[in-house]
């Protein structure tokens, strides 16, 4: 359950920051860009990946 866990919020971190990045217009080449919707998307997943991880590990 802990691997299942830490890998789980990991992808939900790194997709985060994808959307993060895509919504702030750093990536391009996405219907998503410089969308600010995905910036705060990406924010609120990236950080329930953190959350989900940290409490996985901490048990």
């Amino acid at each position: 359950m802990k691997l299942f866990g830490t890998i789980a919020g990991a992808l939900l971190i790194l997709v985060g920051l994808l959307w993060i990045l895509q919504g702030s217009n750093i990536i391009g080449g996405s219907v998503m860009s410089g969308q600010s919707q995905w910036l705060y998307i990406g924010i609120i997943v990236a950080l329930a990946g953190a959350g989900i991880v940290y409490w996985v590990r901490r048990r």
